[in-house]
């Protein structure tokens, strides 16, 4: 009984030293997360994070992928001359038109029968996603920084579980 109780008493103490100085590291990273992980929640609501889709005839792809590059280098805000600044194309059938990321994290979505711009925006969810998982600090960040963070979170998880049933296992 008496090793039992000194056994929980040291479990409690480093509960609450561990709970303590783990949460003073990972604020910053967890603040981060948190934040970054709410906005990408609502990345379909809010058009400042994530242009929405815009309304096109579904339906095959009917122009070229030639076609697709013109239509991206035609919109004079892109700045895009070619496939060098495109980073990815993305078909929805579907909705019947093309996403084009490029550079600069600029979104050009062009009508997949027509060829024609529907709309162009800036697409910040990238680089939402790039904080949040701690890449767009360095590459090493994401795991030497937030990756033992997101660990060190759940061992507060653990000792923040065993300080609150302590009391109630102590009561029987």
């Amino acid at each position: 009984m008496v090793r039992s109780k000194r056994l929980k008493t040291t479990v409690n103490k480093w509960s609450r030293k561990l709970h303590r100085w783990g949460s003073i590291a990972t604020a910053l990273p967890l603040l981060i997360v948190l934040c970054t992980g709410v906005m990408l929640q609502l990345k379909k609501q809010i058009q400042w994070i994530q242009p929405p889709t815009a309304e096109a005839e579904p339906g095959p792809l009917e122009i070229s992928v030639e076609e697709i590059v013109a239509a991206v280098c035609s919109v004079e805000e892109v700045g895009a001359t070619g496939w060098d600044e495109i980073q990815r194309v993305d078909f929805r059938p579907d909705d019947g038109l093309v996403k084009v990321q490029c550079d600069g994290d600029w979104e050009v979505q062009v009508c997949a029968r027509t060829g024609a711009v529907l709309q162009h925006a800036t697409r910040r969810s990238d680089l939402i996603e790039a904080l949040h998982d701690g890449s767009w600090f360095h590459d090493s960040a994401k795991l030497f920084i937030f990756l033992p963070s997101g660990m060190i979170v759940l061992v507060l998880w653990v000792t923040g579980m065993w300080l609150w049933v302590m009391p109630y296992l102590r009561r029987r």
